[in-house]
């Protein structure tokens, strides 16, 4: 036999008595309400955080165009001056080319009428000069150098041939001959002795890069 449990029923005495005569879609309606009010709260909020970033952008586009268009008159001033002062370019251009010209092909030269004045000082006064040629390098062209070992690097030649009533001086010329500006080495290629009885030396003198005049060189050079 099954028994069932009682179902108790607590009372409560002296409580005011209520009753909810509402129908539940007014309760509903009420709950609707106040969604829609915090969710139009939220959408007002959203909408200021929105516009101010909106303003925000504004501005700093304003304040870069205006950066942008001061960066441009800036520009065309100086494509204004620059056009003012274009003539004085183009002659300032000339100029230094002109220059460039000018020290490129002076950058091998050397002053052969003062040198040479230098090399006959140089001479014994019983020696006689018969001939004096002078071979010498090209600013478009290297100067061809000595394939003999112990021969120094040089930029000219300077042949000379004289006479002479005896060789003891030769080897004191050729020692002078080292005090030369520019001096490279130097040899007699050649001596032989004349029927006459003097000796006829052919005297080979090199010369480096010492020896240029550096007229057109720039300062500090």
């Amino acid at each position: 036999m099954t028994g069932k449990k009682a179902t108790t029923v607590d009372l409560v005495l002296g409580a005011e008595p209520r009753m909810d005569l509402l129908p539940p879609e007014v309760r509903t309606l009420k709950k609707v309400k106040a969604t829609r009010r915090r969710l139009g709260g939220l959408l007002v909020a959203v909408l200021v955080l929105v516009g101010s970033g909106i303003g925000a952008s504004t501005w700093y586009s304003m304040q870069s165009q205006a950066e942008l268009d001061a960066a441009r008159e800036r520009t065309t001033e100086l494509l204004t001056s620059q056009t003012k002062y274009s003539e004085v370019q183009r002659v300032q251009v000339a100029l230094d080319t002109t220059l460039a010209a000018r020290q490129f092909g002076a950058s091998t030269e050397i002053d052969w009428k003062a040198y040479l004045a230098e090399v006959r000082a140089l001479v014994p006064s019983t020696v006689t000069v018969d001939t004096l040629s002078v071979d010498s390098a090209s600013p478009l062209v290297p100067y061809e150098q000595a394939t003999a070992p112990l021969q120094n690097s040089r930029v000219a030649t300077i042949r000379i041939l004289f006479t002479s009533p005896d060789v003891t001086s030769v080897p004191e010329w050729l020692g002078s001959m080292s005090t030369l500006p520019g001096y490279a080495d130097s040899q007699p290629a050649v001596i032989t002795r004349t029927a006459e009885g003097p000796y006829t030396v052919d005297f080979v003198l090199h010369v480096n890069e010492g020896a240029f005049s550096g007229r057109f060189a720039p300062e500090g050079q």
